[in-house]
């Protein structure tokens, strides 16, 4: 799952073999944090606006905040907003990423969450799943994600939850959990969970970053705070990995489900998974070639 490198340690490199996760602790720099929160701060008062990004809200405390980060739960594909992308250009970052991709590198998917305060609705309670349900590319081995915290995550505000060794496995079939009325749109979760499996709460402090498998399962739980847990992530995959077509396969009604957006969103008559993804991929290092 690693590629030989000089950075990181063979304990490092085991950890990652054995577990499918990597935590390093003080990756991103305070000042770089900060400007990504402005720029959030600014998305959500609708100061700037990148072409392509979604803002996903929680509609029902609209009426209540307005236009505000107390509604903006998520800003999904940000690879046109120079100042949030310049995350997946860090060359702290970036080096990193090149253990586990070689070094011609593509920003695939660019998220920065923003969790809201939840009580009883659990609204923001991410199931756990596995990111390769979303990626119509391969190897799975090739891909990572940088998962780097913009404040303290425990378990109060809501922390990722990891279950180690589990990028071992295939990839499972994944559909809207049985919360009725709790999920939020493609938040889809495993549909046949093992409870046995031991998880991990990775508590960590603002600047930390981790580096997880596609295959790893994950979640994360409620904030149970006042208080709004922000993280920035971006899922990187060589250059080389390749498109398939998921047709046949558990990802195949994923597929038809963000077709369906993308068709209401921009009149698209014809839409295919990898149409999608070609349109969010971004070279960062190297040379482009399959992605």
């Amino acid at each position: 799952y690693t590629l030989d490198n000089d950075l990181l340690t063979t304990e490092q490199r085991q950890f990652y073999e054995d577990n499918g996760y990597l935590l390093i602790k003080k990756l991103v720099s305070d000042e770089d944090i900060e400007r990504f929160r402005r720029e959030f701060t600014r998305i959500c008062k609708r100061e700037v606006n990148p072409p392509g990004a979604m803002i996903m809200k929680d509609e029902s405390l609209r009426s209540q905040f307005g236009q505000s980060e107390k509604v903006v739960n998520k800003v999904q594909d940000f690879q046109e907003d120079e100042e949030l992308f310049r995350y997946c250009t860090l060359p702290e970052v970036l080096k990193y990423v090149e253990c586990f991709t070689g070094p011609n590198i593509m920003a695939m998917h660019t998220m920065l969450i923003n969790k809201l305060p939840d009580s009883d609705k659990q609204t923001f309670l991410h199931p756990m799943h596995q990111d390769l349900h979303y990626f119509p590319f391969r190897p799975a081995s090739r891909i990572v994600c940088a998962w780097t915290a913009m404040e303290r995550a425990d378990q109060d505000n809501g922390c990722l939850v990891v279950q180690p060794g589990t990028h071992k496995t295939t990839l499972k079939p994944h559909g809207y959990p049985k919360w009725e009325g709790k999920t939020n749109k493609l938040f889809h979760g495993l549909l046949d969970e093992d409870e046995k499996t031991p998880k991990v709460h990775l508590v960590m402090e603002k600047g930390d970053t981790v580096f997880f498998h596609p295959l790893l399962i994950h979640g994360s739980g409620i904030n149970k705070t006042s208080g709004f847990r922000k993280s920035i992530s971006c899922h990187f995959a060589s250059s080389e990995c390749y498109y398939i077509d998921v047709k046949n396969t558990t990802q195949e009604h994923l597929e038809k489900e963000l077709a369906e957006m993308v068709r209401k969103k921009y009149n698209a008559t014809s839409v295919e998974l990898k149409d999608i993804w070609n349109f969010r991929a971004r070279l960062v290092q190297g040379e482009r070639i399959n992605l």
